[in-house]
């Protein structure tokens, strides 16, 4: 067989596929290393999500643990939070006097 030797134009071709081939593997080269930061991204969420989740039920039980030691201390009643004042709950009133009553006996 004779040799052949490839026109200018066909060169051209052939560097344009090889040159397309390497773009698209570089952007498959892109796309996977963002996928993978996505991941660990995402990892790092839930693992945020996770502790504030825990976070959330410690804070509950401290609200639940300091309304039972406010209630222990001072009986039912409200408080106002900017002025400091608790009032006491009629309910609670009438107990206190029913047992001062009940020990009177």
């Amino acid at each position: 067989m004779a040799e052949v030797k490839f026109t200018e134009e066909d060169i051209k071709s052939l560097n344009e596929l090889s040159s397309a081939y390497q773009r698209i593997q570089s952007a498959f080269g892109q796309v996977r290393v963002q996928k993978i930061m996505l991941g660990q991204q995402q990892d790092s969420l839930e693992e945020a999500e996770v502790k504030l989740e825990a976070d959330y039920t410690d804070n509950q039980q401290k609200e639940r643990d300091l309304v039972k030691d406010l209630s222990d201390r001072y009986g039912p009643g409200t408080l106002d939070p900017e002025t400091g004042i608790f009032t006491p709950t009629e309910v609670a009133t009438e107990e206190v006097a029913e047992e001062v009553v009940e020990e009177a006996k």
